[in-house]
């Protein structure tokens, strides 16, 4: 089964609605023979149940654990729900899962008792949490507790957020009969946390009985928020009876203070986590969409608020702003309190109302209504939220606030601005052109009529289908193709989808000009396609060595314990000597490294790190090239970068969350390499539907923590980790597609020099410098910005001879 007809099958279950009970998804699970099944926790509330359950997630992987995260709604893939250490479920488990169950849900369909699409999706993450034998699963709850499918398991530990008037119509109609059916969540063995106050905490102790409560004052656990450390992360302190920790949290606001409690309080219950742990895990704990600040000048927040209590919290974070008007961008759902979320919000200075790509969604005119009956500064509608984001945006100072509220449907829309972009395929033959479209899912007919036409410029873009629908009617009608994903076709519930465009810079150059007419969010298309064929000329990247032609990174390990030449630079002269041949041999950057990756590597203590790099860096500060500093600690980085260092080389790709802040109040240019294990683990058990492309994905997030904390995208050098959780296979094909990696907008940098990798071509260890410098020609040859390499004069060679078959000018 292909992983199209898989999603289809499950989005196709939307049309039983949802069923209160627990017995369903209980006798799919016996189906599936589900045994072996982790510790459960469970997360209730009516607000802030998902970001609680991301911090216990974040929490408890910080203290070495395999953890699961079950939560919903997805932003535009259904895999986003089911994640293993971060990772969404791979598209080949969803087919697999689907072969396993849909005899069954047929079966059960022809009683008149099928599994909702909440239920079977519930089965699917028990399903790969268990296959994937992780330590604990973190479930959020869908509706109430009681009778919620994911209480179809018997937890460990759980939550209740908050309790408020929401699905009155299954829960009850009033907060405690509410608080009484989340709180049915409650474990056999141990106390059940919340944050709920008043006739909600009443009603919990009546059902759950052993309780311990967060809050901020008179609470089990105190949870005191300080408010904003910068324009991205806030202070919190947690004071429990026995131990406290004072942190900070990547998302604003003071409920967020009490969800971090309750994620501590539920991850000590589960493995007796420290303090450390806890505030590490807990500022490790980004979750789009929620008080998500991703733009400055004018500041953009984007938050899922979606009801009168979620937008009160709103209000209460952005009174922490300073700013000159407001400019709301509201997309909400019909069933919603509209009337109820416009008076909890701020009157706006201005309202740009727009109907998220969704048939539940609420006329734009009805939204704007609403608001200008309540005040709001001036009103006005878009029809699609990429336009509404994009008239905001054109009308606010760099003073302005402008929010996306309303749904986390509307939010995920607007943040495909940040996040999405055209990926250029590397299509040579017919071969690199059927790869391409089958991506995409496209389906085999369509598969096999343009495969052949495909061999030009192929960009794979992630759009809604109704934009989709435009594309596939324009690109043709200028001669080029537009193949789009068999993923529901035909569906109006506004999904992203894949297309694979293929056509002449000609066609394209058509294609955008017309594309800037049309309306749904299609000149914002436009752009990223003018982006990433370069149509409208590519914008200077700064001074960097990295903006005209391949540069060359000569690795300076100050380490005993190197794979490749530990212990012959780890005394200072000695390493001087080094980088002064190196920038001899035309290194335009040498990078220092005190701490081995190596597979086996023993982990170095920060101080000795320090030991072995600053003196190092102090001394080569002057030498005619970049330094850059090889660690994955934020304190190694500013140390470093204060002795003379310019550039940070993080090989964990932001495990630290200090990282990026150090590389942008220093701007430095920072590298966010990808990577599953640092020190490299062997043994590692990593499954890729295309390593390409889920490089990619999971890259995009990491660079837009950098871009949030300050960085520009030319200071942000992606590495897709060549040998870190890949196999030799995938490690070269990500060195044949690297060109691909262009998609993320930044400089891309190729860490290839000795690796293992080249025993799949025959070289043995000792025995790969040759290899080195082919690799090194293949890179510069694909576009790679920088190469990082041991042996500096021939892979200069390499890239200079690259660059002269290509533009002819060599360096």
């Amino acid at each position: 089964m292909e992983y199209h007809e898989a999603a289809n099958f499950l989005y196709d279950l939307r049309r039983f609605g949802p069923r209160p009970g627990t017995e369903s998804t209980a006798d799919l699970l016996a189906h599936l023979d589900v045994d072996d099944r982790p510790r459960f926790v469970q997360v209730a509330g009516s607000n802030g149940k998902g970001s609680t359950a991301r911090m216990v997630e974040s929490v408890l992987r910080e203290a070495g654990l395999s953890v699961g995260l079950y939560t919903s709604p997805h932003f535009e893939d259904l895999r986003e729900r089911v994640r293993v250490d971060g990772r969404m479920v791979p598209e080949s488990a969803v087919a697999e899962f689907v072969d396993a169950v849909r005899p069954y849900v047929v079966d059960r369909a022809a009683d008149g008792e099928p599994p909702t699409f909440f239920e079977t999706m519930t089965a699917l993450a028990v399903w790969q949490f268990a296959r994937r034998d992780v330590d604990v699963a973190v479930l959020e709850v869908g509706i109430g507790g009681k009778l919620d499918a994911t209480s179809a398991v018997d937890p460990v530990a759980s939550a209740v957020t908050t309790v408020s008037l929401e699905h009155t119509s299954v829960l009850g109609d009033t907060v405690a009969e509410i608080g009484r059916d989340k709180a049915h969540v409650a474990p056999d063995d141990a106390p059940l946390v919340t944050g709920t106050t008043g006739e909600a905490l009443a009603a919990v102790r009546e059902q759950a009985g052993d309780v311990v409560t967060v809050g901020e004052e008179d609470a089990d656990v105190t949870a005191t928020y300080g408010g904003r450390t910068n324009h991205a992360e806030a202070s919190v302190a947690l004071d429990g009876p026995d131990w406290g920790v004072e942190t900070r949290l990547p998302t604003l606001g003071a409920h967020q203070a009490t969800n971090a409690g309750i994620a501590a309080v539920l991850a000590r219950q589960v493995a007796g986590v420290d303090e450390g742990t806890i505030a590490r895990g807990l500022r490790s704990a980004h979750w789009p969409g929620r008080f998500e600040v991703i733009g400055a000048s004018p500041t953009v927040v984007l938050d899922g608020a979606h009801n009168p209590a979620a937008c009160e919290r709103l209000a209460e974070t952005l009174a922490e702003f300073d700013y000159d008007d407001l400019r709301l961008v509201v997309g909400a759902m019909h069933e919603k309190d509209h009337r109820g979320m416009a008076a909890a919000l701020p009157t706006p200075d201005a309202v740009t109302a727009c109907r998220p790509a969704l048939s539940r969604a609420e006329d734009a005119d009805v939204l704007a209504t609403v608001f200008d009956r309540a005040g709001a500064g001036s009103v006005r509608t878009r029809d699609a939220v990429a336009d509404a984001v994009d008239a905001a945006l054109a009308d606010a100072g760099p003073d302005d606030l402008v929010v996306v509220t309303g749904s986390l449907y509307a939010v995920a829309e607007a943040r495909s601005r940040w996040t999405n972009a055209p990926v250029p395929k590397t299509v040579r033959d017919r071969a690199d052109a059927r790869g391409a479209l089958e991506s995409a899912n496209v389906p085999e007919p369509a598969v096999r009529r343009l495969a052949a036409d495909g061999v030009h410029r192929t960009l794979k873009l992630r759009v809604q289908r109704r934009q989709a629908h435009a594309l596939r009617e324009e690109l043709p009608s200028l001669g080029g193709d537009c193949a789009v994903s068999g993923l529901a076709a035909g569906s109006d519930d506004g999904r992203v989808v894949d297309a694979v465009l293929s056509g002449t810079l000609a066609q394209f150059e058509a294609l955008v000009d017309a594309l800037d007419d049309r309306p749904h969010g299609l000149p914002t298309v436009a752009d990223r396609i003018r982006d990433a064929l370069d149509l409208g000329g590519r914008a200077d990247g700064g001074d960097y060595p990295w903006t005209d032609g391949t540069a060359v990174m000569g690795i300076l390990n100050v380490t005993p314990d190197s794979f490749h030449d530990g212990g012959e630079y780890d005394r200072v002269e000695d390493a001087v000597r080094r980088a002064e041949e190196m920038v001899e041999n035309r290194a335009d950057i040498v990078d220092v490294g005190g701490e081995s990756t190596r597979p086996g590597a023993d982990p170095v203590p920060v101080e000795e790190e320090l030991e072995r790099v600053v003196p190092v860096v102090e001394a080569i500060a002057d030498v005619d090239a970049m330094i850059s500093v090889d660690t994955r600690r934020a304190a190694v980085a500013e140390a470093t970068l204060d002795a003379g260092a310019d550039v940070v080389n993080d090989v964990t790709g932001l495990a630290d969350p200090e990282m990026r802040f150090v590389a942008a109040d220093h701007d430095a240019p920072l590298v966010v390499m990808h990577s599953r294990d640092a020190p490299v683990d062997p043994t590692a058990d990593v499954e890729y539907d295309d390593v390409v492309e889920d490089v990619i994905a999971e890259l995009r997030e990491r660079v837009l923590l950098a871009e949030k904390a300050g960085l520009d995208r030319e200071q942000i050098l992606v590495d897709p980790g060549l040998g870190f959780a890949k196999s030799a296979a995938e490690s070269f094909e990500l060195l044949d597609r690297a060109d691909e990696l262009r998609a993320l907008g930044c400089p891309v940098m190729i860490g290839h020099s000795h690796k293992s990798m080249f025993a799949r071509a025959g070289y043995e260890h000792g025995e790969r410098g040759d290899a080195t410098v082919a690799a090194t020609a293949l890179a510069a040859d694909r576009g790679a910005d920088v190469v990082r390499v041991h042996d500096v004069a021939e892979n200069v060679a390499a890239v200079r001879v690259t660059d002269a078959t290509t533009d002819g000018d060599g360096r």
